[in-house]
C-alpha cells in the first residue's frame, strides 16, 4: 500500500480526527496505522507536519532531521505526540491507500481548464474526477508518471514524477503539490473503473 500526508484546501491543522477519518475516506483511502507510516518511513517518507493516525496519536516521519522538524540533534524516524483529543485537538492526516480498481489518466486541453471544465472533461471521457488517493496509487502501484500538472478532485493540483528529471520538480520520486489554486487553468487527472 502507499501512505500519503493530506492537508485539507483550508490549510494545514485544521482536522480533528473524525474529520481527518472522513478526508481520507474522501480521497479514496483510510487513515493510515503506525506500521504502515513506519514501512512508509522506511521506503523514504520524510514530512514535517504532524497529521492523525487510525489509533488516534499523531505522529510525523522524519527521513532528515532539521531544526523545525524536532531539531538537528534527533535521530531520523518517527516523530510522536502520542494520543491527542480526538475532538479538540486539529492536525493533518496520514492516509492510507492499499489498491486501485480502476485507471487513472491525464486530459488537456491547450489553453487548461478550470476545475469546472476540468470536471466536465473527465464525465465526457466517461470517467469522473480523481481523487488523491487514486493519483498517489496510480503512482505507486502503476508507475504513473506525469509532468504535467492536473485538477484533483478535492480542488488540488498535482503531478506525478516516477522517473526525477529537469523541470519536474525534486531529485526523488513523489506526487508534486501545487496547493489548492483559487483560480488557474491546468490537465486534470481522470479515474475510470475497470
Amino acid at each position: 500500500g502507499i501512505v500519503f500526508p493530506y492537508q485539507p484546501p483550508r490549510g494545514q491543522y485544521r482536522l480533528n480526527f473524525h474529520e481527518a477519518e472522513q478526508v481520507c475516506q474522501d480521497q479514496g483511502a483510510i487513515l493510515a496505522n503506525f506500521n504502515q507510516l513506519f514501512q512508509a518511513w522506511s521506503e523514504g517518507l520524510d514530512w514535517c507536519n504532524a497529521g492523525w493516525l487510525a489509533d488516534g496519536t499523531v505522529q510525523y516521519p522524519i527521513r532528515l532531521p532539521r531544526k523545525p522538524c524536532g531539531g538537528v540533534h534527533l535521530a531520523p524516524g518517527i516523530r510522536s505526540y502520542g494520543p491527542r483529543h480526538r475532538h479538540l485537538h486539529r492536525f493533518d492526516a496520514f492516509c492510507f491507500s492499499s489498491a486501485l480498481k480502476g485507471e487513472v489518466f491525464y486530459l488537456d486541453r491547450l489553453a487548461g481548464m478550470t476545475l469546472e471544465e476540468a470536471k466536465q472533461s473527465c464525465q465526457d471521457a466517461g470517467a469522473e474526477i480523481a481523487r488523491v488517493g487514486q493519483l498517489y496509487s496510480a503512482w505507486k502501484f502503476l508507475g504513473l508518471d506525469r509532468c504535467n500538472a492536473g485538477w484533483l478532485a478535492d480542488g488540488s493540483v498535482r503531478y506525478p514524477i516516477v522517473t526525477p528529471r529537469a523541470n519536474c520538480g525534486p531529485a526523488e520520486p513523489g506526487v508534486r503539490s501545487f496547493g489548492f489554486p483559487s483560480k488557474g487553468r491546468f490537465g486534470v487527472f481522470c479515474y475510470r473503473e475497470r
